[in-house]
């Protein structure tokens, strides 16, 4: 697990990244933007995540102050995710990742046909 404390950007896409990036983040925070969820509810929105992978991905992200987790003292045990506020600030860029790949299969589909003319 990287040390935020002394973790040091050369860039703010550098460090964007290093917060967000990879393949499980991004989509963890695309599950989490509008809705407070549990663990297993994400785990089954992300086909091919291990639960080792999401519990480190989620582990990470409340570490940057990105996701909060919320215990319930129940039996069995409760476990909710959502965005802090800090959080809720990334869902633009997520939304402006959404629009681009939109636009990108868009066009990948726009060269398939052409291709198959």
């Amino acid at each position: 697990m990287k040390n935020i404390e002394t973790t040091e950007y050369s860039c703010p896409v550098e460090a964007t990244l290093g917060v967000i990036g990879g393949k499980w983040k991004p989509l963890i925070l695309w599950h989490l933007k509008e809705d407070v969820l549990r663990y297993n509810t994400l785990q089954q929105m992300l086909p091919g995540i291990s639960p080792r992978m999401l519990t480190k991905q989620l582990r990470e992200l409340e570490d940057d102050g990105i996701v909060n987790r919320k215990m319930y003292p129940e039996i069995p045990p409760r476990v909710e995710y959502s965005l802090t506020d800090f959080g809720k600030t990334i869902i633009p860029v997520l939304e402006a990742l959404a629009q681009w790949g939109l636009t990108y299969m868009d066009i990948r589909q726009d060269r398939k046909c052409e291709m198959k003319r």
